[in-house]
């Protein structure tokens, strides 16, 4: 296999398995802050129970991610040198600034988030969980920025030629504010906070189905579907805005997306489908110039497509942007059906009397985590064959000093690394849900109602 490929891959892999905690991180640390400051609020122990339990997987994913993204900046250096000399003043900027606004953040007030219980007021308490909350939220802010630059360059000029060419900023601001940067911030975090809800809902309708915890879990479970509710039909506004960032920044990606291949006419939406990239044709089921209403809102509009490209700048996977898209979209809009059709329920007094609805929502968790995954899958696919859209190519960005032997063989390792590291966190999460939100030392204040429902339900 080429050196090329293999970088990629080894890349993709690392980047891919590591995407799993931080947006859980994110997800949780709002769960969190709404716990604790409902707690302080009501002064109702269970509120606090939810916030202390919640805050032992938070602790569980955020420790995996710091672990699990380490890696990624050696393979700058070992596999990317080329483009870690390109861009390294642009992504050291947004690095830097992350350990100043982001790990600073956490850091401080993560100690006390953790071992703070019972020692300090529980107002100090819960300003540190917003601490760290927005530390990981800032932490996503320059990692994203950095990404959207090489998707949408600003704010920088070219110093050098040919090997040693590199890119400077010239308007910081530029750069972090570029044309794209916004719009995928925002829907980085509402997937996150998808992310972290919808494994709330999942924990909790599972206590719920094996009737423990139970008064405790309805009140869980109802605080996540708002959060779930809001942010998944938040999400199609912040999935549009971007799809019109794309079709004005990178219109190859958007034809990419849809297999749109006519250079200029009107472009179908599809609901699913096929592309055969030899043929130049899509089959499947679509609505006939829907992606010209969505961007102009009239069916006609010529929209350009990947024939308006020559063919050594269009994405050579088209069939696989096209696929993960959709398959983001076809997600996204089942958790949008699913949180709204609970919330019906719920306004009806009948949410938790349809065991199959929990089930589903057990299983749910690994949704957002799926469409993450494909979404960022379709936003780097899409993107090639550049590393730095309009300036520097894949093909010549990787280290030439580096065999794919080499490559194969960290490959492997990483992947044995990472395998054991997710077999230990399925492990320690799966005991922390056995053990239940109550401490050993919680177990006497347990409301009573609490022991009566467990009693009635395993009798």
């Amino acid at each position: 296999m080429e050196t090329e490929i293999l970088a990629r891959l080894q890349f993709a892999f690392t980047i891919a398995f590591h995407y799993i905690y931080p947006p859980l991180s994110i997800g949780l640390g709002l769960v969190m802050v709404i716990f604790e400051s409902l707690y302080i609020r009501t002064k109702n122990p269970e509120y606090h129970t939810l916030a202390k339990f919640w805050t032992k997987i938070f602790a569980l994913t955020f420790g995996i991610g710091v672990v699990t993204g380490i890696v990624m900046e050696f393979e700058f250096g070992t596999n990317w040198a080329t483009y870690s000399r390109y861009v390294g003043d642009i992504f050291g900027s947004a690095l830097a600034a992350e350990g100043i606004f982001a790990f600073a953040l956490e850091s401080g007030f993560l100690g006390v988030l953790l071992f703070g219980w019972n020692r300090v007021k529980p107002w100090v308490h819960l300003v540190s969980t917003i601490g760290v909350f927005l530390g990981s939220m800032f932490s996503a802010v320059w990692i994203v920025v950095a990404n959207s630059w090489q998707q949408t360059p600003a704010g920088y000029h070219i110093v050098g030629e040919g090997f040693h060419a590199r890119a400077e900023i010239t308007d910081f601001w530029a750069m972090v504010f570029n044309p794209s940067s916004i719009d995928r911030l925002t829907h980085v975090w509402l997937g996150a906070f998808l992310s972290g809800s919808f494994l709330i809902l999942s924990i909790h309708a599972y206590y719920l189905l094996k009737g423990r915890y139970v008064e405790i879990s309805k009140k869980a479970f109802k605080i996540a579907l708002v959060v779930a509710t809001v942010f998944s039909l938040g999400q199609l506004f912040t999935g549009h805005h971007s799809a019109e960032g794309v079709a004005h920044n990178q219109p190859a990606k958007l034809a990419a997306m849809e297999g749109h291949f006519e250079a200029s006419g009107p472009a179908d939406m599809y609901l699913l489908g096929y592309v055969d990239k030899e043929n130049q044709t899509v089959s499947g089921i679509k609505i006939p110039g829907g992606l010209s209403f969505l961007l102009s809102y009239d069916f006609n509009t010529p929209v350009t497509g990947l024939n308006a490209f020559p063919e050594d700048e269009r994405p050579s996977q088209i069939n696989a942007v096209f696929q993960f898209y959709h398959l983001m979209i076809i997600i996204g809009m089942m958790l949008i059906g699913l949180t709204l059709y609970a919330s019906f329920l719920w306004a009806r007094g009948k949410l938790f009397e349809q065991r199959w609805l929990l089930k589903v929502f057990v299983f749910a968790a690994i949704l957002p985590q799926i469409a993450n995954q494909v979404g960022w899958f379709a936003a780097e696919m899409g993107r090639q064959p550049w590393v730095v859209y309009g300036l520097l190519r894949t093909s010549d960005a990787f280290s030439q000093a580096v065999s794919a032997n080499q490559i194969l063989f960290s490959l492997i390792l990483f992947a044995l690394v990472y395998l054991l590291l997710f077999v230990l966190f399925v492990y320690l999460l799966n005991k922390k849900i056995k053990h239940g939100p109550y401490d050993e030392s919680d177990e006497n204040d347990r409301p009573l109602t609490q022991e009566i429902t467990n009693v009635i339900t395993n009798n």
